[in-house]
């Protein structure tokens, strides 16, 4: 029943949501680029204040990782930077240890819908891996974490836009 359950699931998850901010989009990928700015608005680090963070490299740029330690809620890993298409998006793999150690592309993108609205799409996809796979029958990697996006994004627009 398990390996039934395991080759009948689907092997990969993607998650996005986006919004409207009323601010140029220049501004906002100038933000966006600084994984550290993720702090003041990231739904996760409001789940666990106190999580240890630290942090390799120059922020803005290819390469740059940062690292957290938090509760339960929050658990372990590492955001990396691996690419950056100027003015537009900043793409870079999570790699989570705990819970459960898995991995996912990320990715943050700017688009302008119209005069002085700015579109911020923010996303995540991967792979689902054992024991994954059996759970994803049962429960959506979209229903997990969309809310979580949904406040990040509530978040951000209200920082833009008071800025």
């Amino acid at each position: 029943m398990i390996a039934l359950l395991h080759f009948t699931a689907k092997s990969q998850y993607v998650v996005k949501r986006d919004i409207n901010v009323q601010k140029p989009a220049d501004k906002i990928f100038e933000y966006l680029k600084y994984l550290k700015n993720q702090d003041q608005w990231s739904p996760w680090n409001r789940k666990d204040p106190d999580m240890n963070k630290s942090y390799e490299g120059v922020d803005g740029t290819v390469g740059f990782i940062s690292k957290w330690e938090g509760n339960k809620e929050v658990g372990s890993g590492e955001q990396e930077i691996t690419g950056i298409i100027p003015g537009k998006r900043i793409e870079s793999q999570l790699r989570f240890i705990k819970p459960m150690k898995s991995t996912s592309d990320a990715w943050l993108a700017v688009s302008t819908p119209n005069p002085g609205i700015t579109n911020i799409a923010w996303g995540f996809s991967g792979k689902y891996n054992f024991p994954f796979t059996i759970v994803s029958h049962f429960m959506s990697m979209d229903k997990m974490v969309g809310k979580d996006f949904e406040a990040g994004l509530k978040n951000l627009k209200e920082i833009l836009e008071d800025n």
